[in-house]
C-alpha cells in the first residue's frame, strides 16, 4: 500500500511539474515570439543593407539620399508620407517597395527630375522578372529601406555622393579622376570591378580595358568604351537587358569627365 501511495504521489508531483512548466512556457511564449520576430527583422535589415550597398547605392546614394538627375531619395520624409499618394498606390509602403524592386519601372514618374536608369527607368531586380535577386532578398531590401522611417525627419536635401578630396597626385592622374566619375555617376551600382564595385545588373568591367578591343571588329577599346557610355544602345553585351543604362551620360558628363572615365576603364586590365 505504501509503495502504491508513493507511486501516486510521484505521479501527481510529475503532473504538477508538467503543468507548471506548461503555464510558464505559455506565459513567456508571447515574449519569446516577440524576441524571435525582432531577431528575424534585424537579420533581414542587415542582409538588406548589404544588398542595398551592392545593388542600389550607385543610383539612390549610399544613405538613400538620392543622386540628382538619376534617382530619388528613399530616406526622406516625403517617401514615407507622400510617395504612395503621389503614385496612387493603395497598398502598404512595404508592398510598394517590393513591387517596384521586383518589376522595376518602365518610365520615370518624375522625368523632369530623374531620368532613372534610362528606358526602363529602373531595371527589374527579381529573378521572376529577369533580375538577379531571389524573393527573400527583395523582401530584405524592403526591410532595410523601411528601417529609414525612424530617422526620416524631413525632406532630405539631395546631394552628390560624397567623394574624398583628391591629393595633388590624384588630381593630376586621369585614371584616379575617372574612378571618382565612375562612383559619382552611379556606375558602381550596376557594374562590378574587382576591388571597387560589385554591381550585377550590367556587364562586369574588371578587365574591360583588355576585353573592349575584342568586342567589335575595327573598333578600338577607347572608342568602344566611349560610345558605350554616351550611346548605351550601340553595343549590348549578350545576356544583359538593353536600355537599362542612363541615356544621358553624354550630357551629364563634361568632356573632361568623359575622358577621365574612359581612361579609368581602359586601365582595368
Amino acid at each position: 500500500m505504501a509503495r502504491t501511495q508513493l507511486e501516486i504521489f510521484i505521479g501527481l508531483l510529475l503532473v504538477s511539474i508538467a503543468v507548471v512548466v506548461v503555464i510558464y512556457v505559455g506565459f513567456n511564449e508571447e515574449n519569446r515570439m516577440a524576441e524571435w520576430t525582432l531577431a528575424q527583422e534585424a537579420g533581414a535589415i542587415e542582409v538588406g543593407a548589404d544588398l542595398f550597398e551592392i545593388n542600389c547605392s550607385g543610383c539612390h546614394g549610399v544613405k538613400g539620399e538620392g543622386i540628382p538627375g538619376l534617382a530619388p531619395p528613399l530616406s526622406d520624409q516625403f517617401f514615407f508620407t507622400q510617395r504612395l499618394q503621389e503614385v496612387g498606390w493603395e497598398g502598404t509602403l512595404e508592398d510598394y517597395i517590393i513591387a517596384t524592386v521586383s518589376t522595376g519601372r518602365s518610365v520615370s514618374t518624375r522625368p523632369d527630375q530623374y531620368v532613372g536608369g534610362g528606358k526602363p527607368a529602373m531595371p527589374a531586380w527579381s529573378q521572376r522578372f529577369g533580375g538577379p535577386l531571389r524573393d527573400d532578398q527583395v523582401h530584405d531590401l524592403a526591410a532595410f529601406v523601411l528601417n529609414w522611417e525612424a530617422t526620416a525627419l524631413g525632406k532630405a536635401e539631395i546631394s552628390e555622393l560624397p567623394a574624398p578630396t583628391p591629393g595633388a597626385e590624384e588630381a593630376a592622374d586621369p585614371v584616379a579622376r575617372g574612378q571618382q566619375v565612375y562612383v559619382r555617376g552611379g556606375c558602381a551600382g550596376c557594374h562590378a570591378i574587382q576591388g571597387i564595385s560589385a554591381g550585377v545588373v550590367g556587364p562586369n568591367l574588371t578587365q574591360i580595358g583588355q576585353v573592349a578591343a575584342t568586342r567589335q571588329d575595327g573598333v578600338s577599346a577607347e572608342d568602344y568604351i566611349r560610345e558605350s557610355v554616351v550611346n548605351p544602345g550601340a553595343y549590348v553585351v549578350e545576356g544583359y537587358q538593353p536600355n537599362i543604362m542612363p541615356q544621358n551620360y553624354g550630357e551629364q558628363f563634361s568632356n573632361q569627365e568623359l575622358d577621365d572615365l574612359v581612361a579609368f576603364l581602359l586601365a582595368q586590365e
